[in-house]
């Protein structure tokens, strides 16, 4: 079996069923699909099938562990005490499988916050530090650029009106310049903690971002879902 390029990871938070149906048909050569615990129940209702389903199954209900017996699927139960999330192991897996591209679905809900603030932390990880990651929502996008020592860069494309965020991930980051947003920031430094970041906008169809040192998170949520109300998280 070749090395897949892609991989997606499916979380058991807010799923866009519809996007992962996008990129599963989209994705060329085909996506390793990778389902956190009952993030595989989102895969089966989607009607798809994960390649591996990674956890310790503690959200995962019976009947659809049966099925994904049934199917064949690779099951790699973790302990319960562990020290590291679903979602980090589902990463890890990945990484194993010698990906360079990983899309996350499911990363946020609304019941367990701890949860989406542990997977956007997950983003700084400097084991991703040469992957391109990105977290996938209802119209949204989050991705990290840069690393602790070393540039980052962004292209956003979307529509004028569109929200886009920067957020400082782990530190200080350096010299961070933008084209296309209405609020232009020149080689300023961006601080972890401080809003300075937050709420720009897209002036036009496509924005840059780019960074000189530093974890820079950068979120794009298109306007016209800002308002959309996420489902819970199961």
């Amino acid at each position: 079996m070749a090395t897949p390029e892609h991989a997606v990871v499916v979380a058991d938070g807010d799923v866009d069923v519809a996007l992962l149906a996008e990129l599963a048909r989209a994705i060329d050569p085909p996506p390793l699909l990778v389902a956190a615990d009952g993030g595989a129940a989102r895969v089966l209702a989607a009607g798809m099938t994960p390649d591996i389903v990674v956890g310790d199954f503690d959200s995962l209900a019976g009947p659809d562990r049966a099925r994904l017996e049934e199917l064949g699927v690779e099951l790699r139960v973790a302990d319960r005490d562990k020290d590291e999330s679903d979602m980090e192991l589902c990463l890890l897996t990945a990484l194993g499988a010698g990906v360079d591209r990983i899309t996350i679905l499911g990363a946020l809900g609304v019941v367990r916050p701890e949860h989406s603030v542990a997977n956007l932390l997950l983003l700084a990880d400097p084991r991703l530090d040469e992957i391109d990651v990105t977290i996938a929502g209802r119209g949204s996008r989050i991705c990290r650029i840069g690393t602790a020592g070393g540039p980052g860069e962004a292209d956003i494309e979307g529509e004028a009106g569109d929200f886009v965020s920067l957020f400082a991930l782990g530190g200080s980051v350096e010299g961070v310049n933008t084209v296309g947003l209405r609020f232009p920031l020149t080689d300023e430094t961006l601080r972890l903690g401080p809003s300075r970041g937050l709420s720009n906008e897209l002036i036009e169809t496509a924005a840059r971002v780019t960074s000189r040192r530093g974890c820079l998170l950068v979120i794009h949520t298109h306007r016209s879902m800002s308002d959309v109300p996420p489902t819970g998280w199961s």
